[in-house]
């Protein structure tokens, strides 16, 4: 089967998190980025040509992924590409997905005409068998499948795209930027169509000052009755990482081995750039309990309920709490972490006391001095 992916980096803001990098390259659960479950997925389905599509602060996420190796991508016909389209074009403003689709179309006219795509936003991570997508995909015969997770919508969480389906399966209601009551399904951002129909499609739109995927493609075809939309219903974990309390939830959700099992093994590995470390040191008077370690870690302090990413250190009598802390940071000894994000490199002074809430974690910049 001919498929070829495309990931959209997302730049997308989660504050001081994002300032620097595009949500594909947030780090996550300790050793991985999210565009690792998106790569991972896709090279479990037999997608061997991929783009990145991405605009902007991308030069971390080129470090992290290099030439495909880990996913298996660097060797075969097609391999991965970075597609820069505002940085080959003269227009440099960002109208959405179809926009950016359009100014880097030369993606969609490489390899056979009958060739699918599935397009993937980097946001929100899930261990999914693209496989079966594409079976159901090509099964029902429809223009375009959704991949879409119930129990999200609870008429609280804004949704870019909600559907709702009828007793027979089929879709009864679509809104986009809504807030949806349980019964409606939340969009993954993950969408399949052949290749002919998305080019084709852009073109057209982009002509007619079109440019999103959601509102323009999704909702506005479905209302006009001019497309045929299958909807693919996903029962496995999918995190949906819209925000910095999002993120930091669904990064110490990990600790629950049912989830973590879910996510990191469910339909296949999660892959991830390989950098060997020394295994962790556990100092004799530490306390870590219920927490995720990555190898390099220096712990000399407590450590309850949170996650650290590679070389972290710890120092004594610190006292770290449902905290995310990423690569390289020294927390100094006898400080206080509560409900904090720490982002690499940071340094805490010894005795330095961070509080934020679980709902409102503090977040620290990296390189930053507290």
């Amino acid at each position: 089967m001919n498929v070829m992916g495309i990931i959209f980096a997302n730049d997308a803001t989660l504050g001081a998190l994002t300032d620097k990098r595009t949500m594909a390259s947030l780090p996550y659960g300790g050793r991985y980025r999210l565009v690792d479950f998106h790569l991972s997925n896709m090279a479990a389905a037999g997608v061997r040509h991929v783009g990145i599509i991405t605009r902007h602060n991308y030069q971390s996420l080129m470090n992290h992924i290099g030439s495909g190796e880990e996913w298996g991508l660097e060797l075969q016909e097609g391999g991965l590409e970075f597609l820069t389209p505002f940085a080959m074009s003269k227009n440099d403003t960002y109208h959405g997905k179809l926009s950016a689709l359009y100014e880097a179309i030369s993606v969609l006219e490489f390899g056979p005409e009958d060739e699918y795509v599935i397009t993937a936003d980097s946001a929100i991570v899930s261990n999914i068998d693209l496989q079966k997508v594409l079976a159901s995909h090509i099964e029902s015969g429809k223009d375009v499948t959704v991949v879409a997770k119930p129990g999200i919508a609870n008429g609280e969480k804004q949704l870019d795209l909600a559907l709702k389906l009828d007793k027979n399966g089929e879709i009864a209601d679509i809104a986009v930027d809504y807030i949806a009551p349980a019964d409606y399904l939340a969009s993954m951002d993950i969408f399949v169509m052949s290749k002919k129909y998305l080019r084709d499609t852009i073109r057209e739109f982009i002509s007619r000052n079109l440019f999103h995927m959601d509102r323009d493609l999704i909702l506005g075809q479905w209302q006009k009755k001019a497309i045929t939309i299958n909807v693919y219903e996903f029962e496995g974990a999918a995190l949906y990482n819209e925000s910095t309390n999002e993120y930091f939830q669904n990064s110490l959700a990990l600790i629950d081995p049912e989830l973590r099992h879910d996510l990191f093994e469910g339909n296949h590995p999660v892959f991830t750039r390989v950098r060997d470390r020394v295994p962790s040191y556990y100092g004799e008077g530490c306390q870590v309990k219920s927490s995720i370690l990555a190898d390099g870690c220096i712990l000399e302090g407590n450590v309850e309920n949170s996650v650290l990413f590679r070389q972290v250190t710890i120092g004594k009598d610190a006292q770290v709490k449902n905290c995310v802390i990423m690569n390289d940071t020294v927390v100094g000894e006898g400080a206080q972490l509560e409900c904090v994000i720490l982002d690499k490199d940071v340094v805490v002074r010894p005795g330095a006391k961070l509080f934020g809430t679980l709902s409102h974690p503090l977040v620290v910049k990296r390189g930053e001095i507290v």
